[in-house]
């Protein structure tokens, strides 16, 4: 997801300084014989750097290198990003294979075959992992790689509502109030597919005590117009299963023909390691399409996701366009077109590096480690929210005790951590929640027992310093972290036109998303 940036005027530019009136002084240029070719003896460290405009000349690579990554700098450490399930770890060798084909269109299948090749053999080994039927050609199961589970998604939800579209028509009804149930903690992904492709959102709200879908009021929920339901395995607030089995159960007893799509985008490729006994996948008569991250838990950097289909019957034949391409035929369903090889190979390296087993012990290390960090919470007085013992993400998502009459919140704690590097996102629940307050860690590849003890220490910190706190100091603290942020938005030049909409869960509900 990518946030949408306003062009900064002529007359902002040129009033673009830190310190207001700075830009009315005038600095004299370093003489040419006051110049080395150092990168902070050149006269490039006395500029600053563009913004607005492309600049005429040139600049030496050494200087562009150092003055970008010194900018860079300022960002947060990615390994103590707690926030994000992204992935920030991978061999030295796939990172070399990587970078090899940064030059390769994927698209380009008659040039990069082989790159092709590879992407239908992770199709493969993906769909076996989530129980596609391979045993007949009629019921073939199908599937392609996207940017990310926010295209995948895009898909499903299209492929969805144009196979009832079809429906309809054939029986001469009505086809233009589609609508779809989802649960009110769906990432925002979701709620865009549905405005984009015209779908009306139907939701199970979350409650006080239930961050889940209830799988008795979403099949309620299911009209003639419903194109599917979504259920998530792993919901990004506290990384809950949702019940894909009670709620295909329910369509099933009630002869309710609606199809399930599971959005895996972070238990993928955690479910099918740490509980393979659950059902929720093909495994299920009612489920038609599955997507999921390969840069979450599947262990590839950012850019790459997946989704299958069970057959050529949930895939509308009038989706798919067969092109020519430099001389190739192909069929392709995407919302792109041109995209990086790299990724695509990237998880395949991981899944034959790796295999079943290395998946299998990665998983359950990070479910222990996630255990083991809500254990310590728990000690420290937290109320733990997440699932435990592998029946849910590795992640612990957790919130103060408001028993204890705290005169600070879960944004205090977050606040005093990201002072010593961590960040450990503070947000308030899914709508009709009661505006409940939690923090979350992302337990990923690399955030081993002894970080987590470091991280341990630096929250019971946090804690007695808060507590040591008077409320007034910690509200002005507060105010001032609040200023500090706004003040850090404005660069992101959102324009006021966008401001205040009212369309989105976040518009009416207040809702936070969680980060992803």
């Amino acid at each position: 997801m990518v946030h949408l940036t306003s062009v900064t005027s002529d007359a902002a530019a040129r009033g673009d300084s830190v310190v207001e009136g700075m830009e009315t002084i005038k600095f004299d240029e370093p003489a040419d014989d006051e110049v080395s070719a150092s990168v902070y003896g050149s006269r490039f460290a006395t500029q600053e750097l563009p913004q607005h405009e492309m600049p005429e000349g040139e600049m030496p690579k050494e200087v562009a290198y150092r003055l970008i990554r010194d900018d860079l700098s300022l960002d947060g450490v990615p390994t103590l990003n707690l926030a994000s399930f992204v992935t920030t770890y991978m061999e030295e060798e796939v990172e070399k294979l990587m970078t090899e084909a940064l030059p390769k269109n994927f698209i380009d299948y008659e040039e990069y075959p082989q790159t092709a090749e590879i992407q239908n053999r992770c199709v493969s080994m993906i769909a076996r992992m989530f129980n596609a039927p391979t045993d007949t050609e009629a019921e073939n199961a199908m599937g392609t790689s996207t940017v990310g589970s926010s295209e995948a998604i895009m898909l499903g939800v299209l492929s969805m509502k144009r196979r009832w579209q079809n429906k309809r028509k054939a029986e001469g009804k009505d086809y233009s109030k589609p609508n779809m149930v989802m649960n009110s903690a769906v990432q925002v992904c979701w709620e865009k597919a549905a405005r984009y492709f015209e779908v009306e959102e139907r939701y199970s709200y979350c409650t006080k005590d239930r961050y889940v879908i209830d799988p008795e009021e979403a099949v309620n929920l299911v009209d003639e117009n419903t194109v599917g339901i979504c259920a998530i395995i792993g919901t990004t607030y506290t990384g809950e299963y949702e019940d894909v089995k009670a709620i295909n159960d329910l369509l099933i007893k009630k002869k309710i023909d609606c199809p399930i799509h599971v959005d895996a985008a972070s238990g993928g490729f955690v479910a099918p390691f740490v509980v393979p006994e659950l059902p929720w996948d093909f495994r299920l008569q009612q489920v038609v399409s599955i997507n999921v991250s390969g840069h979450k838990y599947g262990l590839v950097y950012p850019g790459v996701g997946w989704v299958v289909w069970r057959s050529p019957e949930y895939l509308p034949k009038e989706l798919v366009f067969n092109i020519n391409y430099l001389g190739a035929d192909q069929a392709s369903f995407t919302l792109n077109f041109s995209k990086g090889a790299s990724q695509v190979i990237g998880q395949y390296y991981q899944m034959i590096r790796l295999g079943k087993k290395g998946y299998r012990s990665i998983m359950m290390n990070l479910t222990r480690t996630a255990d083991y960090l809500a254990a310590n919470l728990k000690l420290l007085g937290f109320i733990i929210m997440s699932k435990g013992g592998g029946n849910g993400l590795p992640l612990v998502a957790f919130r103060l005790d408001p028993k204890k009459g705290h005169h600070y919140d879960e944004f205090a704690v977050a606040h005093h951590l990201r002072e010593r590097g961590w960040v450990v996102p503070a947000y308030t629940m899914a709508p009709h929640s009661e505006n409940l307050k939690l923090m979350r860690v992302v337990v990923r590849e690399d955030f081993t027992r002894s970080r987590c003890d470091t991280l341990v220490k630096d929250i019971k910190l946090a804690l007695q310093t808060l507590n040591d706190t008077d409320r007034e100091t910690i509200d002005k603290h507060t105010e001032h972290l609040k200023k500090t942020s706004a003040s850090h938005r404005k660069k992101h030049n959102t324009h006021p036109y966008y401001k205040g909409e009212k369309h989105s869960l976040q518009g009416k509900h207040g809702k936070t998303h969680a980060v992803c």
